[in-house]
């Protein structure tokens, strides 16, 4: 659980916190790259959390949960930040990271099970 809520945390303040003094990364698209890996991990994490549990929300219910999570972070930026701007090609991002990560952990599932 820890792993979970720790990510969960970073996503947060890497989102939220300014980074104008840093220097910049000159890819194209490695913002999105960035938001992709948040959610997919956020995805992956969670489930392996939940999964351990004896209530075991559904594997969707997980996704959303990043998608939404996203999404309020995207608004977060755009209301309470003065350099960060919310931006609809990261929910998009964030919804790929998290779909992706579902598809990995049913394969995933699939494979194990023929495997036992």
């Amino acid at each position: 659980m820890c792993l979970a809520i720790g990510w969960t945390l970073l996503i947060a303040i890497l989102c939220l916190v300014t980074f104008k003094d840093l220097p910049t990364i000159g890819i194209a698209g490695a913002d999105k790259d960035v938001h992709f890996l948040f959610h997919f991990g956020f995805t992956i994490l969670w489930y392996l959390y939940v999964n351990s549990k004896k209530s075991k929300p559904s594997l969707l219910k997980i996704g959303l949960a990043s998608l939404l999570y996203g999404i309020s972070l995207e608004i977060a930026q755009g209301v309470f930040t003065t350099t960060r701007s919310a931006d609809a090609m990261d929910v998009l991002a964030n919804a790929t990271g998290a779909g992706i990560a579902i598809v990995a952990i049913l394969m995933t599932r699939k494979l194990l099970n023929k495997r036992i």
